[in-house]
C-alpha cells in the first residue's frame, strides 16, 4: 500500500483529509471496499498448520508440552507475518513503478536506480524485471503517477497508482503485486479490483498541492457510454505481468456494490461512535405481597 499525502490512519480504517492541516473526512477506497466481509479462517489456519509442519523445531520439542505451546503460538501468527511481507513486498514493487512512471514524466526528483536497489536488497528484482517488460511492450505513456482523487458526492477519496496513455487510448490502472501458483504463473486479479477502479473513474476531484488543500476537477470523470478512459489491472509477479480490462458492461454493478459498501462503513462509524450498545439491567421489582397469604 502507497502513502499519499493525505492518507491517515484512523479507528475507522484509512481515511483522508483535504490537505495536511485538516481533520480526515471520508474512507479510503480500500476501506470502503474492506467492509465486504470475507471468511479467511481456513487460510489462516492452513498457515499455522503449515508453519507448524516446517519448523525445524518441531522434532526437538515432542514430548515438552510447554515447546509445543510456544511452537504452537509461534504459527498462530504466520497468516499475519505472510499478509504484512506481501504487504511490505507489494510497497516496494509500486515504489518502484511510481518512480518509472515520474522520471519518464520528467519530474527531476524521480529516482528509479534507488526504488530497484531496494529490491535488489530484498531479493525482488525480478518483479522490476517483468514491470520493465511490460512497460515496453505495452508502450506506456504516463500522464500521472499516483494521483489522488475525490468524491463529494458519495465521499470518499483514494489514489490512483498511474493514469496512462496505451495505443492511444487514456487508461486508469491500479497495480497489484501478485505471488506464484504451483504451476508458476501469476495468482489470478481479484474481482474486488473493479470497484477500485470505478471509484476512481467516478471521482470529482484530483489533487494538485496538498500543503495548501488545492484541487481541481478530475478530468476522467465517467461519463457513461462516452467515457474514454479503459480501467486496467495489472498484476506484476516475478514470472509474468497479467493486464485485465474491466468490462465495462460491468461497472455500473460494481459501483452499487461499492456505494452499498460505503453505507456499511458509515453505519458502522455511527455504532462505534454511539457507545456501548448493551448495558446491565437488573430483576423486575417482586410483585407478590410482602404478608403472608390468605387461606383459601
Amino acid at each position: 500500500m502507497t502513502d499519499p499525502a493525505l492518507a491517515h490512519s484512523t479507528e475507522f480504517g484509512r481515511m483522508y483529509s483535504r490537505s495536511l492541516d485538516s481533520a480526515p473526512e471520508v474512507p479510503s477506497i480500500t476501506t470502503v471496499i474492506g467492509q465486504e466481509a470475507k471468511d479467511m479462517t481456513g487460510w489462516a489456519g492452513h498457515m499455522a498448520a503449515t508453519a507448524l509442519a516446517n519448523d525445524a523445531q518441531l522434532a526437538s520439542c515432542v514430548g515438552s508440552p510447554g515447546e509445543l505451546r510456544r511452537l504452537a503460538r509461534n504459527a498462530s501468527s504466520a497468516a499475519e507475518r505472510f499478509r504484512d511481507d506481501a504487504a511490505a513486498r507489494g510497497d516496494r514493487v509500486h515504489a518502484y513503478a511510481e518512480q518509472v512512471a515520474l522520471a519518464a514524466l520528467g519530474e527531476p526528483a524521480a529516482d528509479p536506480d534507488k526504488a530497484h536497489r531496494v529490491l535488489e536488497e530484498h531479493r525482488q528484482t525480478k518483479f522490476a524485471d517483468r514491470f520493465d517488460e511490460w512497460w515496453d511492450l505495452y508502450e506506456v505513456k504516463p500522464v500521472a503517477a499516483e494521483v489522488t482523487v475525490w468524491n463529494h458526492e458519495v465521499g470518499y477519496a483514494g489514489t490512483l497508482d498511474l493514469v496512462a496513455e496505451i495505443g492511444g487510448r487514456l487508461c486508469l490502472i491500479d497495480f497489484k503485486t501478485k505471488g506464484l501458483t504451483r504451476d508458476g504463473r501469476a495468482k489470478p486479479l481479484n474481482d474486488s479490483v473493479v470497484m477500485q477502479l470505478v471509484a476512481g473513474l467516478r471521482a470529482e476531484e484530483q489533487l494538485v498541492d496538498a500543503a495548501s488543500g488545492t484541487w481541481e476537477p478530475w478530468p476522467h470523470r465517467d461519463r457513461g457510454p462516452d467515457s474514454e478512459a479503459m480501467l486496467l489491472a495489472v498484476g506484476i509477479s516475478e514470472a509474468e505481468v497479467v493486464v485485465q480490462q474491466a468490462d465495462p458492461e460491468q461497472l455500473p454493478a460494481h459501483w452499487r456494490k461499492f456505494w452499498a459498501l460505503r453505507q456499511v462503513w458509515d453505519h458502522s462509524r455511527n455504532v462505534g461512535r454511539a457507545g456501548k450498545p448493551l448495558r446491565p439491567i437488573g430483576p423486575p421489582p417482586s410483585g407478590r405481597s410482602s404478608g403472608p397469604a390468605e387461606a383459601g
